[in-house]
């Protein structure tokens, strides 16, 4: 084996797309030859099985068409109880030979049982000598399920011969059994009018597994029992088709021969019919089709050696030209595009080679410019964190405040300064949670309350769920000091409420004000111009509405950032949109 390889290694480009490209369609040939050859087997033998249900279900509508024929003929008889009466036997044996001649059924004797045991027959002379001894059983079959149609097993019959009976009672118009009609069935011209419409060999399944197949010991294809006449099916094959299921089944047959059985659902009599197809059936015409695929594979695998010997020297000499250009290039930021000498798959090859490195370098300084950009910003960020004109103000708010005596309002108020100053000047992470954002927050408006008295309020409806989720610092600040000083602040007082939600996959914030409101060009400026509003001095970051809007589609991508909607007069609505984002993301490195 290593010699095998050691040998295929040392061969040249050429010999080894050859030796491949033979192997692998050669093997792809013979897989679809023998897939091919596999279905049209499939095919033909699915035809041949659906032919034969179609024919078992339409035999099997035959065979209750004939019956309900006979059916009809007891249902007449049934009618005429005078035919009972003492001194019309002349008249009885005339109906029941009219009904025998005229009427196109496979009912072979037709009786007429009084209640005290008289019989009359369609043929009076043949019973008077021969009889029927199954009469007396027939009569008591009738009366078992009084004013319907029984029906016997399949008996030997004096007079009928092989045969069942259909059995009815029969009353006059005061409800008084005066009789029973008695009709045995010609099973031989049953089975011979079967016959020609099954493929080959056919068998009657009754209700209680009695068998009415046709009586022929020629037929090769089903297993008789040997010296028995009539002709009888063998046990073990009998049991074997009683326990058949409906539909298509193997079977064996006749020494052991497999055999397709397709059997059909019962009929009204409760009978199924099974028909038989030997095996090599199937097989007997696709001789012809082997023949044809083992010429056809000789004749392919001869255009293979040549077809894959001119391909591997087509494709092997400008492949190798092109691997040989494709190595000299060191640095995808220098592009060297390669010369485009072909026009065939090779030439086009090239040029996609070249369009590649032209996105490459294209996607590089796209991603140069928006890491400069994006440290730009977060230079900005920290440059315009803390306005000194808001620590000024504070601070003489506080003395304001020691001035009046108002001691524990001043505490309250250098306390949250102090933790507004240090959760803002806290370099550990750009990102800080929801609840530590909203912390940051309450410390703001808390100072703003404190300035400018409770006319300017706010109110909270966070998700608790979202709040250990991360956060851009300093996101929500600056939309919040945004609506108080451009929204409320001209109205003298309002309402900013803020409300967190998780939708559509990404987390959402809206920060609502009923302020002045802005028109909607100016709502579009803010985002998508280089639009800045006037700043106030009693602002607490230098951080606008487009600051944070770019902060988070750099960190996050395009989806994210902020909407705007306003109405004049009515008050403004930002929607912050950020990906749900937790703190193990973070230490994995997910958020950049």
């Amino acid at each position: 084996m290593s010699k095998l390889v050691n040998w295929y290694s040392s061969l040249g480009l050429a010999t080894k797309q050859f030796i491949y490209l033979f192997i692998v369609t050669l093997l792809l040939v013979m897989v679809l030859a023998y897939r091919n050859l596999s279905e049209a087997e499939s095919l033909l033998k699915n035809q041949v099985i659906r032919d034969a249900e179609l024919l078992v279900g339409r035999t099997n509508q035959y065979i209750d068409a004939s019956l309900d024929n006979v059916e009809n003929m007891l249902l007449l008889l049934s009618t005429r109880y005078d035919l009972f009466e003492e001194g019309n036997e002349a008249l009885a044996d005339d109906t029941l030979r009219k009904f025998a001649d005229y009427n196109n059924s496979i009912a072979k004797t037709l009786y007429l049982v009084r209640t005290d045991g008289k019989v009359y027959a369609n043929s009076q002379v043949n019973y008077d000598i021969i009889g029927n001894p199954k009469l007396p059983e027939l009569y008591e079959l009738a009366l078992q399920n009084y004013g319907a149609i029984n029906v016997s097993e399949p008996y030997y019959s004096p007079m009928s011969g092989h045969t069942l009976a259909y059995v009815l009672p029969v009353t006059d118009l005061r409800r008084q059994v005066k009789g029973v009609v008695v009709a045995e069935v010609n099973l031989d011209l049953l089975t011979e009018r079967i016959a020609p419409m099954i493929y080959q060999s056919y068998a009657l399944v009754t209700k209680d597994g009695n068998i009415i197949n046709r009586l022929d010991s020629r037929d090769k294809m089903l297993p008789f029992q040997a010296a028995v006449y009539p002709p009888v099916l063998q046990d073990s094959f009998r049991k074997q088709l009683v326990s058949l299921k409906v539909g298509v089944s193997q079977i064996e047959g006749n020494g052991l021969k497999p055999l397709v059985a397709v059997k059909s659902t019962k009929n009204r009599l409760g009978w199924s019919l099974a028909a038989f197809i030997e095996e090599d059936y199937f097989y007997q015409d696709l001789q012809q089709l082997n023949y044809n695929y083992r010429t056809a594979s000789i004749v392919w695998m001869i255009i293979l050696l040549i077809s894959a010997y001119l391909m591997s020297r087509s494709f092997t000499k400008p492949i190798r030209r092109f691997v040989e250009k494709m190595d000299r290039l060191n640095d995808v930021q220098i592009v060297a595009k390669l010369p485009v000498t072909r026009k065939d798959e090779i030439g086009r090859l090239t040029q996609s080679y070249n369009d590649m490195l032209e996105r490459i370098q294209t996607l590089l300084q796209k991603t140069k410019s928006a890491e400069e950009q994006k440290k730009e910003y977060e230079l900005k960020m920290l440059r315009s964190q803390i306005a000194p004109h808001f620590l000024y103000n504070t601070l003489a708010c506080i003395s304001s405040l020691a001035k009046q005596q108002r001691i524990d309002e001043v505490r309250d108020t250098i306390r949250s300064l102090v933790k507004l100053l240090a959760f803002s000047f806290d370099k550990q992470s750009e990102y800080v949670s929801i609840e530590e954002e909203l912390e940051g927050l309450r410390m703001y408006m808390h100072i703003q309350q404190v300035r400018y008295g409770e006319q300017y309020k706010y109110r909270l409806d966070i998700d608790p769920s979202l709040l250990q989720n991360r956060i851009l610092k300093l996101t929500l600040q600056p939309l919040v000091e945004n609506a108080l000083f451009h929204g409320i602040s001209p109205r003298s007082g309002g309402l900013i409420a803020i409300k967190g939600r998780l939708e559509r996959g990404m987390i959402r914030l809206y920060v609502r004000d009923n302020g002045v409101g802005i028109s909607k060009a100016e709502a579009r400026k803010a985002l998508h111009d280089h639009f800045e509003q006037e700043r106030s001095k009693y602002r607490f970051t230098g951080i606008g509405l487009r600051n944070v809007h770019d902060r988070i589609r750099i960190h996050y991508g395009v989806p994210y950032g902020l909407r705007i909607g306003s109405a004049s007069g009515v008050g403004t609505v930002i929607r912050v949109d950020i990906p749900v984002l937790t703190e193990n993301d973070e230490r994995l490195g997910v958020l950049s």
